[in-house]
């Protein structure tokens, strides 16, 4: 155990150790790592021994299928992970004040975001800065939250979720979405009316760590049912729609994701209670680079235009 306290600051630890381990982390393997970064292996284990000497702690734990982080180690890379994002947003803001034309963004996106307003608003930014460049994550809310407070991503886009308990971050609303029961075009239930019709179906739903999950619990209790048995539990919207234009599946998906595919139909099986506001998530007390401050600029202006798209659905899901 360490009993002294780490001056990290001495000059001893270098970025290229921050790398060496993050990397290391990522592909779970020296051999990789060392591939990743193209150098030797024997440089890697070189490097990572003198970050460990330096720590006085070991990192990683050696295995016959490679490596895995020590309980030292998981902390250290969050650490290391968060320096070099850090330097990356730096870079990126060095960038963006000399000509506001080139730089990176980050978005992390949820379900509600990936058909409509982020494809629109990533459309509208290149239009306007083509030097932006613009990486897009995908995952749950559970699973981007700590890129987020990292500084691996700049922002969260998609259904806003709860937000108590997770200190420093702040939220933005852009707009408000229903949510619908949906399947194939033709789907035998397309007539359906109530909830108990559509039992009989096997069901996509999201996983179980998501606020759109909780609520579809909730509307299946107040209705007396059980969750469906037959069931999927997917946020993969590529693989979603596959599933449901392939079975008899149904899904509870936003409006406009079904209003924009002729290949879907909403089922007349309302979730009124089931509301949907979309809006980013932010980091609380650091900034937004050049790059970010646009692409969230964008997203505003293409919320407005969608929100304008909805007046008819919202009165739909209310009713």
């Amino acid at each position: 155990m360490i009993s002294r306290p780490l001056d990290l600051l001495s000059g001893r630890l270098k970025l290229r150790h921050l790398v060496l381990v993050t990397t290391i982390a990522e592909h779970g393997s020296v051999l990789r790592a060392a591939e990743h970064l193209h150098l030797a292996q024997p440089a890697v284990t070189r490097g990572l021994r003198e970050v460990e000497r330096i720590l006085g702690v070991e990192l990683f734990q050696r295995g016959p299928r490679g490596v895995t982080p020590t309980l030292f180690g998981e902390a250290f890379i969050d650490h290391a992970r968060a320096v070099q994002a850090e330097l990356r947003r730096a870079g990126d803001r060095i960038a963006g004040l000399a000509d506001g034309e080139t730089g990176t963004v980050t978005v992390g996106t949820l379900l509600a975001a990936t058909n409509v307003l982020l494809p629109r608003s990533i459309a509208a930014l290149k239009a306007e800065r083509p030097g932006i460049t613009v990486i897009v994550r995908e995952g749950t809310f559970d699973s981007l939250v700590p890129r987020l407070t990292d500084g691996g991503t700049d922002l969260i886009l998609g259904r806003l979720n709860p937000i108590e308990g997770r200190p420093g971050l702040h939220q933005i609303p852009l707009y408000n979405e229903p949510t619908l029961l949906v399947a194939r075009a033709g789907h035998p239930a397309e007539h359906a009316r109530t909830l108990p019709e559509l039992l009989g179906y096997p069901w996509i739903l999201p996983l179980e760590q998501t606020a759109l999950k909780h609520e579809l619990e909730q509307v299946f209790q107040r209705e007396g049912l059980p969750m469906p048995e037959n069931r999927v539990e997917c946020t993969s919207i590529l693989t979603i729609r596959s599933l449901l234009l392939a079975t008899d599946m149904i899904a509870a998906l936003p409006a406009l994701l079904v209003r924009t595919d002729d290949r879907l139909a909403e089922l007349p099986v309302p979730l009124a209670s089931v509301r949907r506001s979309v809006g980013v998530t932010l980091p609380e007390a650091r900034p937004l680079t050049p790059a970010a401050k646009a692409m969230l600029d964008h997203l505003r202006r293409q919320a407005e235009a969608l929100q304008r798209e909805l007046p008819a659905a919202e009165d739909e899901a209310a009713g």
